[in-house]
This record gives structure tokens, sequence and C-alpha cells, in this order.
């Protein structure tokens, strides 16, 4: 029979289950409820933007949900300006997914605006 343990720690609200004892901490929440509050935005409002309920992001913000929908997930990360991938993953720096995730949107526009967009970045490099 396999034993789990729920872990808990003050620095964390969410926590994963270890069937080795060992401690399996993510941030998700506070990532998600940092963010959210960085933006003015209340769970109301992020559960709007996102397609998502507000119950459903207090209980990313507060609670061990089974396995977060990497849909859900990701449209929050969008609405919040970062990726996916740095709401779920410990190792990454928020510069590097508020980057990634600027870098997705300008692959997305049309080439019209990616020209006047670099063009505006070649303007600001003139400024030296």
């Amino acid at each position: 029979m396999t034993a789990f343990f729920v872990v808990k720690d003050e620095n964390y609200v969410y926590s994963e289950l270890s069937e080795n004892k060992e401690v399996q901490l993510t941030a998700l929440g506070d990532k998600i409820r940092d963010l959210r509050k960085q933006r003015g935005y209340t769970l109301e409002k992020l559960a709007e933007l996102s397609g998502s309920s507000k119950s459903y992001i207090w209980e990313l913000e507060n609670k061990n949900p089974p396995r977060p929908s990497a849909d859900k997930i990701a449209k929050i990360a969008a609405v919040l300006g970062v990726t996916g991938d740095y709401l779920m993953n410990a190792g990454l720096q928020i510069e590097d997914a508020v980057d990634e995730a600027f870098y997705r949107r300008y692959r997305q526009m049309d080439p019209e605006t990616k020209k006047k967009f670099r063009h505006m970045v070649d303007l600001w490099g003139d400024d030296k």
C-alpha cells in the first residue's frame, strides 16, 4: 500500500502529495496571487478575463487541485502577461517569462505591425 503525505509549508499555500516523503512544493498559487495583485485584478476580474470561474482561481491560489488544466493555466498566464511554463515551473524567472510571453504575442502580429514595431525599436536605439 502506498502512503501519501500532504506537505504544508508556511511559505507556500499550494502543496503536492509525495509518495516518498520528499517535499515537493510549487509556488503556483503564490505566483498567480502575486501577479494578479500586481495587476490590480480581483479574483472575479482574473476569472472573467481568463474564462475561468472565481472559485477555480481561488482554488489554484489556495488549495491543492488534483491537476490544473493546462488550457486554463495557459489562459491565466496570458492574462497575467507570463507563460504557463513560468506558473508551473519553480525554476523559471519572471523576466524570462514576461519576455517569452511578449515574443509570443509579437510572432502573432501581422507583418505590417511587426514592421512598425521594429521601426519604433530602431528609433529608440537612435537616442544614444
